[in-house]
């Protein structure tokens, strides 16, 4: 008889698994309507992160990796929104891959479940860029702001193909750790911790988030050029997608999914 678990025990990484699955499960199964609204939310609260990593790495004057580091933690604050809050992340969604390998969830369900939250996340970033670009808050700092978002956008549209996707794996490998782990809290502030550290190591390494970059991509061109660049938009966009599929579906749920449940198919 195995001993009584403590309520305040972190679940451990079978436990996990089982839980991912069924969250994957309800996540494919959801509503159309429902589906798009916290996809819309997901792409303001990552574009929320996205524009207080912004100004964190504007004139920090502590060094490149240590701004970074500040840079990620800010960052963090998305992810904490999109877990805490609630909403549909296409990246953390990757993770629906655990209930389709295990029969429970269909191909359909899967892309359908992509597709709606890919394309809602998109049109909230979207959102975002146009609210801060109205609320005039790239004019922080007389402008430097302005210079820094201009500037990271310019590094993510002159990545090659390769460089993008290669960067879009590892970050999403570490984003789906995240979600991960925080399947293993009990606690808001679990959850918290659980995400600032895997969240911040892909921003400080420069790793490429597909959603994120929805937001950084266009308020940077807004802010260079004052128009929006489309083939250097998607230039970036494909091969990260993909390499955010790669990371988050195969390197993290698929290996879980053959370590845990594979067992239950046999």
């Amino acid at each position: 008889m195995e001993p009584a678990r403590n309520s305040i025990d972190a679940y451990g990484p079978a436990e996990i698994a089982h839980l991912v699955e069924q969250v994957g499960v309800k996540k494919a199964g959801l509503p159309v309507l429902e589906t798009l609204v916290l996809g819309l939310l997901a792409g303001a609260f990552i574009s929320f992160g996205a524009m207080f990593y912004t100004l964190v790495v504007t004139d920090s004057g502590l060094g490149w990796g240590l701004t970074r580091f500040l840079g990620g933690i800010a960052f963090s604050l998305g992810l904490v929104l999109v877990v805490v809050a609630g909403a549909e992340l296409f990246t953390g969604n990757n993770l629906i891959i655990m209930a389709w390998a295990g029969g429970r969830v269909s191909t359909m369900q899967v892309l359908r479940n992509w597709g709606l939250v890919y394309v809602a996340n998109f049109v909230g970033c979207l959102g975002s860029v146009v609210l801060v670009v109205l609320a005039g808050t790239l004019s922080i700092g007389d402008g430097a702001m302005a210079q820094t978002a201009a500037a990271i956008a310019k590094g993510k549209i002159e990545l090659s193909f390769v460089e993008a996707f290669a960067r879009g794996v590892l970050c999403n490998a570490l984003v789906c750790l995240a979600v991960w782990l925080c399947f293993a809290a009990h606690s808001v502030s679990g959850k918290i911790l659980a995400i600032v550290f895997p969240i911040s190591a892909f921003v400080a390494l420069g790793f490429e988030h597909s959603v994120a970059n929805m937001y950084l991509i266009p308020i940077g061109m807004f802010a260079g050029s004052g128009q929006l660049d489309i083939a250097g938009l998607f230039g970036n966009l494909i091969p990260v997608t993909l390499g955010n599929i790669v990371g988050g579906s195969v390197l993290v749920a698929l290996t879980y999914w053959t370590i845990y449940l594979r067992h239950q198919q046999d």
